[in-house]
């Protein structure tokens, strides 16, 4: 006789063995075991059913299939609209799966069903935060810690929608609430402090990192903001500490390997630093600060070619870095491309229109380019922006008396005191009397204080009678040994002293002048430029050079300077590369050199050329005296930009002066070949654009011919 049918489990009971089953984890059984109470042909009442789907889809999500577990709670809101876990669980599942605007619609019906529950309203602000709608979610927070005032997370999250929102003090009271609630809440102590820095209280924020540090000693991110802070406080062996700890806790921390690289960059332990940077580009390639800063320090140690490499990486990863654009412009002039610096410099200016130093930078290299306007209207906006901007002051200055717009040149070439990096910024400090202002001199005692070059004072030297004229009772020159035979017989020096004498004398002088100060106090136009210097060299010095520069052949004695002051900052554009660049004219007729060239390159006057005669007298010199005895006694000095060229012009020496391309100083004007602070005497040569030394030394040769050749001797 056959069995009779097994009686089918009634849909409570299988609802409870489902519910067992899910507990223990049993997801695929539990969901087989509730699965006959799903199917529609069969009849369940409502209740159960909707039970019976809130099942089916916890069990679907523990079996990660999440599209079933969505429609499961779906229909059992649609079959049971008060069923409030079916919400609650649908919108966690919608958050997580980045659809924050399908949550907050699920938690709004979910509010209306339980309207006294905070974490409804908790979660409904998380969906909204998501979204950005940042002053609605505020509102929903509030509401639920208006309902649970303990409710640490709420607060926390309050906290993070008002810290976006800039609203940086009520930020900090929400912060504070959380970690009232849950003292050993260490996400909520770390962005307390981070709410503290923003507002400039660093101490306050170092105290709330060291609360969360106490909390959870390894936390990498807590240990590289208390980094952030202790460097702000200038505290930076602690920062390097705290960097180096986040970086070994958590070695791929790309941000505390970029914030130790910034402290060795301030250290100046520059092989550290690039370490760092470099560090922090392997482990984040997109990192653009990291490349912007990497660039800064091989910047700082004079590799320039991967200096740009690394700050073009940079804008690569984030082409508006401002400063990127910046610092690769000065590169790039630094390696003269600068058309390139140029371009850079605009695109820092067009994305930040107050950016000063850009404008000035800007200025600086249309000005070696010899775009003058252009450069004077860059000068300008910086000074627009920066009134006391002593760079652009001192810069403009010296263009506009390149152009020879003296009134206004004069006076702002006056801000080299302004000035940190120029020697002129200290002697205010070090002399112990007032610097005179243009008032009158009558009766007083005038120091006159060289702090520019030998040259300078030469050139300048023209305003020493002037200053004596004005009144002046006593004038005292303090000056390099160099200039002290040379200046001391100079109308209107009553004594010449060293600088360490008139440093210590300073306080009986009634008031100090620099010589390059005389032409804005006295208001020099290029219609009034005083006449030079006017120089006797000391017969007995005279002597003891002609007898010299008696042996050598009959003919004109032409006296060479090929190579300037190497600390100069323009020199490797100014001097020539050797004397052999000088070669075209050894086959000059009836000519003999002689050699004014000391310092860098004497040795290569000590071997002349075997074709040419060339007496090196250079390092026979000891001052400025004995060139002048020299220079008396020649037909022309050919020269680069040096102090010989001043020497000559105010002997009334023929003096003819070889240019640079780039960085011609302001004293030679521009464009002109003659030179109005020496008329009739200097003759200007200047090297043009894309022309080698060659060409422009064979320049010179054929002005020579022209000039002193016969055509017999030319034919």
């Amino acid at each position: 006789m056959p069995l009779a049918p097994k009686p089918a489990l009634p849909v409570t009971d299988r609802i409870q063995q489902a519910i067992s089953r899910y507990s223990e984890r049993k997801f695929s059984e539990a969901l087989s075991i509730v699965q006959p109470a799903l199917d529609s042909t069969v009849s369940v009442p409502p209740g159960l059913r909707a039970e019976a789907l809130n099942i089916a889809a916890a069990c679907s999500l523990g079996l990660n299939r999440l599209a079933d577990a969505e429609t499961y709670w779906r229909q059992c809101i649609d079959l049971q609209p008060d069923f409030a876990a079916a919400y609650d669980s649908l919108g966690t599942l919608l958050m997580s799966l980045k659809r924050p605007a399908e949550a907050v619609a699920i938690y709004k019906e979910l509010q209306k069903i339980r309207p006294g529950v905070a974490e409804v309203h908790h979660n409904l602000g998380a969906a909204l935060h998501d979204l950005r709608y940042l002053l609605e979610a505020e509102t929903a927070y509030r509401q639920a810690i208006a309902i649970r005032p303990g409710y640490a997370q709420a607060h926390f999250n309050l906290a993070l929608a008002l810290h976006e929102l800039r609203r940086l003090h009520d930020a900090e009271t929400a912060y504070r609430f959380a970690v009232a609630a849950r003292p050993d809440f260490v996400e909520a102590h770390h962005n307390l402090g981070n709410v503290l820095k923003e507002q400039g209280r660093l101490s306050e924020a170092e105290v709330a990192y060291g609360q969360a540090l106490r909390l959870k000693p390894d936390n990498p991110a807590a240990l590289n903001s208390l980094g952030g802070v202790l460097l702000g406080l200038n505290r930076l062996r602690e920062a390097e500490l705290a960097f180096r700890l986040a970086s070994t806790i958590q070695p791929d921390y790309s941000e505390a390997h970029a914030n130790l690289g910034a402290v060795m960059l301030q250290l100046k332990r520059l092989p550290e630093a690039e370490a760092a940077f470099r560090q922090a580009i392997a482990s984040n390639p997109d990192y653009a600060e990291a490349y912007h800063n990497l660039g800064n320090v091989l910047y700082a140690l004079n590799r320039l070619a991967e200096a740009e490499e690394a700050y073009t990486q940079a804008l690569r990863c984030r082409p508006g870095i401002v400063e990127a654009h910046h610092n690769l412009g000065c590169v790039l002039g630094a390696l003269e491309r600068l058309p390139e610096a140029v371009a850079h410099f605009q695109q820092a200016v067009a994305l930040r229109p107050a950016y000063a130093e850009a404008h000035y930078n800007l200025g600086s290299t249309l000005k070696r380019l010899n775009r003058l306007p252009e450069a004077e209207t860059a000068f300008r906006q910086a000074l627009a922006l920066r009134p006391n901007y002593p760079d652009a002051s001192f810069y403009l200055g010296t263009l506009l008396l390149g152009t020879g717009q003296y009134a206004q040149g004069w006076e702002l070439y006056e801000s080299r005191y302004e000035h940190p990096g120029f020697a002129h910024h200290n002697s205010r400090v070090l002399l112990r009397c007032p610097q005179w202002q243009g008032d009158d001199l009558a009766g007083k005692s005038l120091l006159v204080w060289q702090e520019d070059g030998l040259g300078d004072m030469i050139q300048f030297g023209r305003y020493l009678a002037l200053l004596k004229a004005r009144g002046a009772a006593t004038i005292a020159f303090a000056c390099a040994p160099a200039l002290r035979r040379l200046m001391a017989t100079v109308d209107g020096v009553d004594e010449v002293v060293d600088h360490e004498t008139a440093l210590s004398q300073s306080a009986r002088f009634d008031c100090w002048t620099s010589l390059l100060s005389a032409p804005w106090h006295l208001r020099t136009t290029l219609e009034t430029i005083p006449p030079p210097l006017h120089l006797v060299p000391e017969p007995s010095i005279v002597e003891r050079w002609r007898s010299r520069l008696a042996t050598l052949p009959p003919g004109r004695k032409v006296g060479l300077v090929w190579k300037g002051n190497p600390q100069h900052h323009n020199d490797a554009n100014r001097s020539l590369p050797s004397l052999a660049t000088l070669t075209s004219l050894w086959s000059l007729p009836d000519v003999s050199f002689v050699s004014l060239q000391k310092g860098q390159s004497e040795g290569e006057a000590q071997c002349p050329p075997a074709d040419q005669p060339l007496l090196h007298l250079g390092s026979e010199v000891d001052d400025l005296a004995d060139s002048a005895a020299i220079i008396s006694q020649l037909d022309l000095v050919v020269c680069v930009d040096t102090a010989i060229a001043h020497l000559a012009g105010s002997l009334g020496t023929p003096c003819w002066i070889l240019l640079p391309t780039t960085g011609v100083d302001w004293r030679w004007m521009q464009e002109r070949a003659d030179s109005p602070w020496y008329p009739d005497v200097v003759r200007l040569f200047r090297r043009a654009e894309g022309e080698s030394w060659l060409a422009t030394v064979e320049r010179v040769r054929q002005a020579y011919i022209e000039q002193f050749v016969s055509p017999v001797q030319q034919g």
